[in-house]
């Protein structure tokens, strides 16, 4: 089910994905507050629809904010092989300091944390790097989207 929240314009396009950060200082005061913010912070969204609805000023956005349709996205990661099937659940292995593999986005992606559990959805495969620096051996799968309080 889709939640209607304001982003910036640059962001407003059928497919885009982003991960909601919370509230910023420069939020406090204004107006649209309701709308802007009612998004759960660290999950990562997925524009559904952009709305006709016109811009509106923002003190964060510096080209203001839009109307848009958005649901919680899946997440792709690099999880540990041993137990990674749909239907399982999984955690990140930890962090990688090697940020110019091709796993990197996968072994810390955004909307996902080190500390909690996550159902699987579907397993992908092989990740993209030919080795782990780590000596980790890890299958790509998709987290299910997490469920959201309206």
């Amino acid at each position: 089910m889709s939640t209607v929240t304001l982003i910036g314009p640059r962001l407003a396009e059928e497919g885009v994905e982003f991960v909601f950060n919370g509230e910023s200082p420069l939020c406090e005061g204004c107006p649209y507050r309701g709308q802007c913010l009612n998004l759960t912070e660290g999950v990562r969204y997925r524009v559904t629809d952009v709305r006709d609805s016109g811009v509106l000023e923002c003190a964060v956005h510096d080209t203001g904010v839009t109307a848009v349709e958005v649901e919680p996205a899946p997440v792709r990661a690099n999880v540990a092989s041993k137990g990674a099937y749909a239907g399982s659940s999984a955690t990140l292995e930890g962090p990688c300091p090697y940020t110019e593999c091709p796993s990197h986005e996968f072994c810390e992606p955004l909307g996902a944390s080190f500390d909690e559990s996550y159902k699987i959805s579907e397993v992908v495969g092989d990740p993209p790097h030919d080795y782990c620096a780590l000596d980790r051996d890890l299958t790509l799968v998709e987290f299910a989207p997490p469920e959201v309080e309206r």
